[in-house]
């Protein structure tokens, strides 16, 4: 979460911010919560490499399940919000989070674009500075997050992972609506219909503390 915001008389508009995130490097990750940009500390590398086993798992799964969409890390997406979300907008400021990971066109990978309007997954890894509050709502950005995901028209899942547990929420656009399910064992299975995905847990936690790699004897 937040660790250096730029000092503003006012907040800025989804345009401002990114007018000013064109001007920043290309590393530096600035999200824009409640009118104020935001610039996210580096994550631990178990961050990383959670979000590189998810990435890969998706991509494995849509090759065979739709080869349309393409699974990509930290990508720009400009969401198109509904009337509710605006007027949120209006009296706390803008949004403009950016996701870990998401499922999004192929064609907008390949065709050199910065950002999209349409996601089919969305995906936070998250740790304990996730549970900083938003300056104006008050609300934890992880939460602002998700409900604002599931305002995203064709958003079909949002996972939350956490890094300092296992710990995994998934949740999914049915037709009846949103479900909800959490999962909290290495062995529990992972199933997202949507993208063909199929795993365990334990495979988006792979090499970290949790799903540590096996020691290999040195070859002499």
């Amino acid at each position: 979460m937040p660790v250096a915001a730029v000092a503003r008389a006012s907040r800025m508009s989804g345009s401002e911010f990114r007018a000013f995130q064109a001007e920043r490097p290309d590393d530096e990750r600035w999200e824009l919560i409640e009118g104020v940009p935001v610039m996210m500390t580096p994550p631990l590398m178990e961050h990383n490499v959670i979000a590189t086993n998810l990435q890969t798992l998706l991509n494995a799964a849509l090759r065979d399940h739709d080869e349309s969409l393409y699974a990509v890390q930290r990508p720009g997406i400009e969401f198109p919000w509904p009337r509710s979300i605006l007027v949120e907008m209006e009296r706390n400021g803008a949004y403009k989070p950016e996701p870990d990971v998401a499922v999004v066109a192929y064609d907008d990978v390949v065709g050199g674009k910065r950002f999209t309007d349409a996601a089919t997954l969305l995906a936070e890894v998250v740790s304990s500075t996730d549970e900083d509050l938003t300056p104006v709502s008050g609300a934890r950005w992880i939460d602002v997050k998700v409900r604002l995901y599931r305002e995203h028209g064709p958003c079909r899942a949002i996972l939350v992972v956490e890094q300092e547990r296992v710990h995994v929420t998934l949740h999914a656009r049915e037709a009846d609506g949103w479900t909800c399910r959490v999962l909290t064992g290495l062995g529990d299975d992972l199933a997202i219909p949507s993208m063909g995905l199929a795993c365990k847990v334990g495979d988006l936690y792979r090499d970290t503390r949790w799903q540590p790699r096996r020691a290999r004897p040195h070859r002499t």
